[in-house]
């Protein structure tokens, strides 16, 4: 898929700064590094991300590669993922994100990610092995269809095997990296 100049880069661009702001929250909360009134705020801001989100969806659809580029798309995509205190909204991302992977104007392993989030916060099982918990002893899948067939699964969407994303996961959360190496790998949700 080739991406030309997107259609609307003052949308783009404020995608990208809120995700980015939500990305340094996120990799400073995983790390015990927000104070209560930093995660209050942590909050405050996902849920103005989903509201900005919401707009755009009403207005566009999904904000795909063409109106927003890759890495507009892929902003969208983060705040999707974290929306996760507006489940009715949440699903709604992730049916108009499966018509953008259908018009080829969005990337299909975001639409797995997003799938197995609402999922999981659906209380249902993932099936692609995406969502993890973070705990103190180490990481952990979140509950998971058919894991003896999960390696196919995540291969029809273009995800590397469990065994490499767990790898992965483990050594960007280890405890001598430093939450600025998160941001540059840009979160777990790229490496599930």
């Amino acid at each position: 898929m080739t991406i030309a100049e997107p259609k609307r880069p003052d949308l783009a661009r404020e995608l990208i700064a809120r995700a980015q702001a939500s990305t340094a929250h996120r990799a400073k909360r995983v790390r015990n590094q927000l104070d209560a009134v930093q995660l209050g705020q942590s909050r405050h801001a996902d849920h103005s991300n989903t509201k900005f989100l919401r707009r755009i969806l009403a207005e566009h659809d999904w904000p795909g590669l063409r109106l927003v580029g890759t890495a507009g798309a892929r902003a969208a995509w983060r705040i999707a993922l974290h929306s996760d205190d507006d489940l009715c909204f949440q699903r709604a991302a992730t049916r108009l994100l499966e018509r953008a992977v259908q018009a080829d104007d969005a990337f299909l392993h975001h639409w797995a990610h997003l799938h197995d989030r609402t999922l999981i916060n659906s209380g249902r099982e993932q099936e692609f092995g995406t969502q993890l918990f973070l705990r103190p002893d180490g990481i952990e899948l979140c509950p998971l269809r058919a894991p003896e067939s999960l390696d196919e699964r995540r291969a029809s969407v273009g995800l590397v095997p469990i065994a490499v994303a767990l790898d992965t996961v483990r050594r960007r959360y280890a405890p001598d990296h430093h939450a600025e190496d998160v941001l540059a790998t840009y979160g777990l949700a790229d490496a599930a």
